[in-house]
C-alpha cells in the first residue's frame, strides 16, 4: 500500500460507533480534556424512528452535564400510564397511574425525544469542544500489542480504519494508534465479533411491529403511555414529540417472518398493514391512515449479554454491542448512555495517572449485572404484555392485576432509580448504617438545601456535575468537636484534593450557626466564583460556599429534612462519599476518616 495513501494518528481514546452510547462517551471525555476520536459508518446521525425514551434517572445524568434543559424543552414528558383491557364491546379503560413509580426520582417521568435530536445534543456539546464524528468511515484491522498492555500510557491498540467516502487526493485508509478503544457500534458490533465476544441468550417467538406517526384518532388516552392488551393482541402507546406517537403492535409471527430462515421479511408486511392490525386490537376505537409515516420496523424479541465487556483492559464494548432487549420498557437507549457515562470517568482516572489499570474493571463488574438484570426482567415483563389477555374464555391468560403489579414493582428499575451496584473497590458497604436511606451502591438521591452564606434554594445534585470528581458529603451534625474531622479531611485532601471535593450539609439552624465557625476545610468562599483554573482543557471552577443548612428557605416552599431522609442522626452526621458518576461509594461516621482515606487509597495514585 502505497504511504501516500495512509494515514497515522494517535488518540488516548478511539471510540467506534456515534450512537447515543458512543456520544456520550466522546462527550465526557472530550469534556474531560481527552484526547478522543469517535468514527461511525453512516454519513449522518438518525434522521428517523430508533430509540425515543428517556427514563428519570437518564435525565439525571444530562443534568449533570449540563444537557438537560435542552433536552426537556424538546422532549415530550409522559406522566401517566393507561390500561386498557378486553370489554364487552372491543378494549376498555382498566386503570391509570403514575408512569414512573419511583418515589426519589427528581424528574417523576419519563421523557420521549427522537434519538437524532438526542444524537444532536451531544453533537452540538462535542463541537463546542473541537470533537466531531468522522464519518463514514468503518474499521478493518484492530489488533493488541501484548508487550505493551501493562503500560495505561502506552499505544497498545492498533485500528485500521477506511474511509468510505474519502475527499478527492485525501488518504482512503487511516491507522489509528489508541490506548483504549469503545466499540459503541451497535447490536451487530464489529468490535465485538472481532474478539469472538458470544452473545448469552435466547430469541423468543415475540414479533413486533413499530410505527411512528401523527394520528388521526378518537382515542382518548393517545397522549398517554399505553398498555393495551387485546383479543387480537397487544398494543403500546408512546407519545413523541410534535403530536406524533409510536405504536408497538403486537403481530403473529406467520404474518412477518420467513418460514425456511426464520427471520424477519419486511416484504410481507409495510405500515399499512401493521395499523390495520392496530385498529382491529383498539375497537371500538378509530386510527385512520395517516397521509404518512415517519417511521417504520419489524423485530423479534431476543435477549441477550455479550459474555464479557472487555479486552485486557483495553477494548471495551457498551450499549447494544452487549446487550440486547425488547425496546417496550424504554431501556435500550438509556442502558447504552449509562454503560458510557459508568466507563468514561474511569478511562480518564487512568489516563490521567489518578488511578491504575485495575479501576477499569469495575466497569464490567458492574455494568454486566446490570445488563443481566435487565435481561431477567425483560423476560419477565415481555412474557407478561405478549401473553394473551385473561377472559372469561381464557382464564390462564394475564390479568390486568399481574402485569400492573410488575409494572410497579420494577419501577425502581425501569426508571434507573432503583440500579445498584455491588461492592468492590469503589463500592465500600461496611458503615451503611450511618446514613440508612442513602443506599451505597446506588445514585446519590437529590434534596433541596438552602446555602448558608446568601440563603439561596440548592438542590443537592446540582452540586453533584459529572467533572470527574469524587464529592464528600459532609453531615456535621450539630456542628460540635469537628477538630479530628478537620484534621483527616485536610489529609485527604493534601493526598487526594486532585480528585476530591468537600460539600458540608449543617443540621443547626439559623441564627444559632454561622458558617464561618466550621473549619477551612469544610467551608469555601462565599462569592458566587472563587477562581477557575484549567486542567487538559477542563474548566474547574470554584463554586458558591459549599455549606448548606438542612432548612427551608426564607419563603418556607424549598428544603429541610435531608437528615431525615437521608437517615442521618442529626446530633452523629456522617460523610458520604458520592462518585464523579453520581453513585454513592461508601459511608463513614464522623469520627472514622481513616475509612474515608483508606477506600481513597485502595484505588487512587
Amino acid at each position: 500500500m502505497p504511504i501516500s495513501l495512509v494515514r497515522e494518528t494517535d488518540v488516548d481514546v478511539l471510540v467506534i460507533g456515534a450512537g447515543p452510547a458512543g456520544l456520550m462517551c466522546a462527550n465526557a471525555l472530550a469534556k474531560a480534556g481527552v484526547n478522543v476520536r469517535i468514527v461511525d459508518q453512516r454519513p449522518s446521525k438518525v434522521s428517523a424512528g430508533q430509540a425515543d425514551g428517556i427514563q428519570p434517572r437518564t435525565i439525571e445524568v444530562f443534568q449533570s452535564y449540563g444537557l438537560a434543559e435542552r433536552l426537556l424543552r424538546e422532549g415530550n414528558q409522559m406522566h401517566a400510564a393507561a390500561f386498557y383491557n378486553p370489554g364487552q364491546h372491543g378494549i376498555e379503560l382498566t386503570d391509570r397511574v403514575p408512569d414512573v413509580t419511583a418515589p426519589t426520582a427528581r424528574y417523576p417521568f419519563e421523557l420521549t425525544l427522537h434519538q437524532g435530536s438526542i444524537e444532536s445534543i451531544f453533537l452540538d456539546s462535542m463541537k463546542l469542544m473541537g470533537a466531531e464524528v468522522s464519518r463514514p468511515m468503518v474499521p478493518t484491522q484492530l489488533e493488541l500489542d501484548p508487550t505493551k498492555l501493562g503500560d495505561p500510557n502506552a499505544y497498545a491498540v492498533r485500528v485500521v480504519l477506511n474511509h468510505l467516502y474519502p475527499l478527492e487526493g485525501a488518504p482512503s485508509t487511516e491507522i489509528v494508534r489508541a490506548k483504549f478503544v469503545v466499540g459503541t457500534d451497535g447490536a451487530h458490533s464489529w468490535v465485538r465479533k472481532r474478539f469472538d465476544i458470544a452473545m448469552e441468550g435466547s430469541q423468543t417467538n415475540y414479533v413486533w411491529g413499530v410505527v411512528d406517526m401523527v394520528p388521526q384518532t378518537d382515542f382518548p388516552d393517545i397522549r398517554n403511555r399505553c398498555a393495551i392488551h387485546s383479543e387480537n393482541g397487544s398494543c403500546m402507546i408512546i407519545p413523541r414529540e410534535d403530536d406524533k406517537v409510536r405504536l408497538y403492535i403486537q403481530l403473529e409471527g406467520r404474518d412477518a417472518v420467513d418460514a425456511t430462515s426464520g427471520r424477519i421479511d419486511k416484504n410481507r408486511i409495510g405500515p399499512h398493514k401493521l395499523l390495520e392490525v392496530a385498529s382491529k386490537s383498539m375497537y371500538p376505537y378509530v386510527f385512520r391512515t395517516p397521509d404518512e409515516f415517519d417511521w417504520w420496523t419489524i423485530y423479534i424479541i431476543g435477549q441477550r449479554v455479550a459474555s464479557k465487556f472487555s479486552v485486557e483492559d483495553r477494548v471495551f464494548i457498551a450499549g447494544d454491542a452487549c446487550h440486547t432487549h425488547s425496546p417496550k420498557a424504554g431501556q435500550g437507549m438509556n442502558a447504552s448512555m449509562n454503560d458510557s457515562h459508568n466507563l468514561a470517568w474511569k478511562l480518564i482516572y487512568v489516563l490521567r495517572g489518578w488511578a491504575g489499570l485495575s479501576l477499569l474493571k469495575t466497569y464490567e463488574l458492574e455494568r454486566r449485572k446490570y445488563a443481566q438484570d435487565l435481561i431477567n426482567f425483560d423476560v419477565k415483563f415481555s412474557a407478561l404484555f405478549s401473553g394473551k389477555p385473561r377472559t372469561e374464555i381464557n382464564q390462564s391468560g394475564v390479568s390486568h392485576e399481574d402485569f400492573l403489579k410488575a409494572f410497579q414493582t420494577f419501577g425502581g428499575f425501569t426508571s434507573g432509580i432503583g440500579i445498584h451496584y455491588g461492592e468492590s473497590a469503589i463500592v465500600d458497604c461496611r458503615t451503611q448504617s450511618c446514613a440508612r436511606n442513602v443506599v451505597v451502591g446506588q445514585r446519590m438521591p437529590p434534596q433541596a438545601l438552602v446555602r448558608a452564606a446568601d440563603f439561596r434554594p440548592i438542590e443537592l445534585q446540582d452540586l453533584l456535575p459529572s467533572n470527574t470528581l469524587f464529592k464528600l458529603l459532609v453531615f456535621p451534625g450539630d456542628v460540635a468537636a469537628l477538630d479530628g474531622l478537620a484534621v483527616g479531611l485536610q489529609i485527604i485532601k493534601e493526598k487526594f484534593g486532585h480528585a476530591v471535593d468537600v460539600i458540608s450539609i449543617v443540621s443547626v439552624k439559623r441564627p444559632d450557626f454561622c458558617f464561618m465557625d466550621l473549619p477551612p476545610v469544610l467551608r469555601s468562599h462565599w462569592s458566587k466564583w472563587v477562581f477557575s483554573f484549567v486542567i487538559a482543557n477542563w474548566l474547574f471552577t470554584t463554586f458558591a460556599c459549599r455549606v448548606l443548612c438542612d432548612e427551608k428557605d426564607l419563603r418556607g416552599t424549598q428544603g429541610g429534612n435531608a437528615y431525615t431522609a437521608f437517615g442521618i442522626d442529626p446530633h452523629a452526621g456522617a460523610v458520604v462519599c458520592v462518585r464523579p458518576d453520581g453513585y454513592v461509594g461508601m459511608v463513614a461516621p464522623l469520627e472514622d476518616v481513616g475509612a474515608i482515606a483508606s477506600y481513597f487509597a485502595s484505588f487512587l495514585k
